[in-house]
């Protein structure tokens, strides 16, 4: 079996479209961001890239790293057919060994109840510790996961993650919006189920 090499470096502008790329490539499972945000976040070195035999295989998106605070992974996609190889998990190991080195307490991410990407998570030793609802457009829930670099004295309880499954009726039917600002994050993002809710209910 051909052995490949993996190298791990901060991204570029000149990879700013195979980011982009791939992100629409999976817009299934990812947050979307505009093409704008990558474009000024690559300078901020927020983006790690992995590249296989030299080629694009796939990127991490943090936030900023600080002792005060955990760093969150926006976005982590790896191409397809070089799943299953490790190379995510090389990705976050580097994040990993970043965040043990500037003293910071864990990783958080968030995802999506429907997604393979789960059990990734669990096997890198995150922990799902808290299950809130999603987007109306695809109504699953969504697994925050964390997982402690520098242990602390008092261990944090932990979740079974939400398995549930996507459900696009709701917004199917809903001919006259099908333009969701997906943008929408937090309260602004509930609020807005909610409504569409109400609405539905209401019919």
């Amino acid at each position: 079996m051909e052995k490949l090499d993996l190298d791990i470096r901060y991204a570029e502008l000149n990879d700013l479209t195979f980011i982009d790329y791939l992100q629409k490539k999976n817009a299934e499972d990812l947050s979307f961001y505009p093409k704008q945000v990558f474009e000024r976040e690559i300078p901020n070195q927020r983006i790690l890239l992995a590249l296989v035999n030299k080629q694009h295989a796939g990127y991490l998106y943090h936030g900023s790293i600080s002792s005060q605070k955990p760093i969150k992974i926006h976005q982590a996609c790896i191409e397809y057919d070089l799943r299953g190889n490790w190379y995510g998990a090389g990705l976050v190991g580097t994040l990993e060994d970043m965040g043990k080195i500037n003293c910071v307490h864990g990783i958080s991410l968030r995802c999506g109840s429907d997604i393979s990407a789960n059990s990734f998570w669990k096997l890198m030793g995150f922990k799902c510790v808290a299950i809130t609802e999603g987007g109306i457009r695809r109504m699953r829930d969504i697994n925050t996961w964390f997982k402690e670099l520098n242990v602390g004295l008092f261990p944090f309880d932990s979740l079974e993650p939400s398995d549930k499954k996507k459900d696009a009726s709701i917004w199917a039917k809903r001919k006259k919006d099908k333009k969701q600002n997906s943008m929408l994050r937090g309260k602004a993002l509930l609020d807005y189920r909610k409504t569409i809710l109400e609405e539905h209910e209401n019919n």
